[in-house]
Formats: structure tokens, sequence, C-alpha cells
């Protein structure tokens, strides 16, 4: 009788832990799939709360070329992504909507591929940070990818096409990426002609979609390139300030540099009239590496390992997320590439080119969990017991 009594008290037990934690997990969020059923419901606080959500990523979703080897030639894989992303906790991908896909001959619009990737995000709840960018060949100053339009007029056309098929979809926009870099845009003049094709586009866009959101080009060359963006009259054409930085996590005083860079920023937004603007930091990142003969050092130095990037990845959202100015963080890369930069630069992902996941991954995973727990108790949700 006594052991009868115990194995009900037992039972009961087991059940009443199993249904806490069932009803804990329906609200846990990054990495658990979404409940199938309600899926509609549940698809959508999964949007709300992403819009909140500090933590993107830069990704490659439209690579399916033969110069970075078909990353993304099916929608299996593209599909095994997004829900590593999603695991992960991501909330935003920086994705690239390039003009050369897109009109590849004049006149002739193309966006099959974009209508896939969209869609595919969408359905896990991911908001999208969508670049315009880089030059169609033959609209090209110079007949190649990384030179100013020859008119811009032909890009303004280009960006009013994709911004009007996706505008109930996607609400954040870039203009170019790095157009302080002769790497992105061969034609430098302290962002002059750059700032005039900013100001083109948006208007234009904004005549489209007045509820978008327009980031400049990410700024690659410090301070005196948003120095810039404002001395060229920029101001007004764009609604947050976008920059990309990097540091090596193996020098003295890195995460320092990375701390005090956006207050930096912000003095001169401040300076010029814009504090109410917020800062996205939609690229930052470094290499993690396992031990394997021949790979070349990054364009900083000596490549840091795969538990030197996962550190550095947890010092780095630490860090920027205390600044009340920054918004965003965009870690590059979510996938490592192949071959393609032939040096460090190829495993700047958080998951490696066979879709293992590195110890970087549960880095951002964790600090996000952290942000998560955070932002729903300041949210009232865990104190109201959803």
């Amino acid at each position: 009788m006594i052991i009868s009594i115990l194995s009900k008290n037992l039972t009961n037990k087991i059940f009443c832990l199993a249904a806490v934690f069932l009803l804990a997990s329906s609200y846990v969020y990054a990495g658990e799939t979404l409940l199938k059923s309600n899926m509609k419901d549940n698809l959508a606080i999964l949007n709300k709360e992403n819009i909140e959500n500090p933590f993107g990523v830069l990704e490659f979703l439209h690579w399916n070329h033969s110069w970075n080897n078909h990353k993304y030639s099916s929608e299996h894989d593209l599909e095994r992504t997004i829900s590593l992303m999603q695991e992960a906790g991501v909330g935003w991908v920086r994705l690239d909507f390039l003009w050369g896909d897109i009109e590849p001959q004049e006149g002739n619009f193309d966006f099959a591929k974009y209508d896939c990737i969209v869609r595919l995000l969408r359905e896990r709840g991911i908001h999208i940070l969508g670049i315009l960018h880089y030059s169609t060949d033959w609209a090209s100053a110079c007949g190649k990818w990384n030179c100013p339009p020859r008119e811009n007029s032909l890009f303004v056309r280009y960006a009013s096409c994709v911004i009007r098929r996706y505008k109930d979809q996607v609400k954040y926009w870039e203009l170019w990426n790095e157009p302080d870099s002769y790497t992105y845009w061969n034609q430098q003049d302290g962002l002059k002609s750059y700032c005039v094709l900013l100001k083109e586009v948006y208007i234009a866009v904004k005549q489209i979609d007045p509820e978008c959101k327009i980031l400049n080009g990410g700024i690659a060359n410090g301070a005196s390139s948003v120095n810039h963006l404002y001395d060229n009259g920029a101001k007004d054409y764009f609604d947050i300030l976008n920059i990309h930085f990097f540091q090596n996590p193996l020098s003295p005083g890195a995460i320092k540099a990375v701390e005090n860079y956006p207050k930096l920023v912000y003095k001169i937004m401040r300076r010029n009239g814009d504090a109410d603007k917020k800062i996205w930091i939609t690229e930052i990142g470094c290499p993690g590496v396992s031990r394997r003969p021949g790979v070349g050092n990054w364009w900083l130095g000596v490549n840091p390992s795969e538990a030197n990037q996962a550190g550095w990845l947890k010092d780095v959202y630490t860090e920027l997320l205390k600044n009340p100015h920054v918004e965003k963080v965009f870690w590059a890369f979510f996938r490592d590439t192949k071959d393609h930069w032939d040096n460090g630069v190829d495993y700047f992902g958080l998951v490696r080119w066979d879709f293992s996941r590195k110890p970087s991954f549960y880095a951002y995973k964790e600090c996000f969990r952290k942000w998560f727990f955070e932002y729903r108790k300041n949210s009232g949700i865990i104190n109201a017991g959803r």
C-alpha cells in the first residue's frame, strides 16, 4: 500500500514536472522549432520579437555562381542554413539583392531566386536587411561590378523595382556595401558621388514605401568616412547609421577598440544634429580556423582558432549591446565559404562549410539566450506567466 501511494505520488510529480517543462518550452525561442499547432500565431509572435532582436548575421544566401563554388545551389541547402540560423537565435539576415542577378539585361527583371529566399526567411520569422548593389556589367561606369553606375537613373530604377516588389515583406534596405572602399566602389572621391546616388535612391523609394528604412552603405574606413557622409549632405537621406569594423582578438586592446568606436561615431552624429538615429553594425567578426595546414592569414594577421573566435564573439556582443545607441550587430558570416578568399576569411562562419556547428555557434546562441531572457523579463512576459 505504501509503495502504491509512493508510486502514485511519484507519477503525479513526474506528470506535473513534464507539464511545466512543456509550458516553458513553448516559450523557448532560439533554436526550438515553432509549435506545429497554431503556427500562424507563433509566427506573428516570432516576427514581433525579432524586430527587437539585436542579433543578426551576414550570409551570402544568394550565392549560386561559379565564382563562389555555388554555395547555395539548392533550396535544401538554403533551408538547412536558415534552420540553423533559427536555432542560434538569429533575428536578422543581411542579404544581397544583387543587381546583376535581378536585371541581367536592361529592362529584363528576374526575381525567382530572391522570391524563394525571402519566403524561406519569412517562414522562420527572420527579418531581412536587403543590400541594393553592385553594378550589373551593362550599367557599370567601367564595365565591372565594383564601379558606380554610368547613370544613377538606371540604379534608381532597379532599386525602385526591388522595393516595390518586396515592400510588404522587407522594410530595411542598405544602399551599397562599403562605398568608401576601393574594393567595392573603385572610383573614390570622398563619398561625393555615392552621396548623390544615396539621395536620389532615398527620395525615389520613400515614394514607393514611406515606411521603409534606409541605411547608408556600411562604412569601412573609420570616423573620417562617417564625417564624409555628413560633409556631403547625406544626413537627411539615411534613417540608420551603418558601420563596419574588425579587430583581431589576438591583439592587445582589441575589445577596448570595439567598445570605443561606436562611441566616437555617435559623437559625430550628435555634432551633426543626428543624435536620435540608431547605429547598426552590419559587419563584425573574425576567422575561426581549426588546426589545418596551409590556411593563409586574414588581413589583420594571425588567424584566431575556433576557440578564439567563440570567445571573441561573446566579448563583442557583451560590450556592444551595452551601448544604448547600438541597435543591431551582424556577425560576418554565418557559414564558412570554400576557397573563395583562399585565406582565413573563408572561416568567418559560425558553422563550417559542411554545416557542422563551431564553438562560436554555441557562443552566439548563449549570448542570444541571455538577451532574450532579459527582453522577456523587461517586457513583463515572464512575470505575467506567459
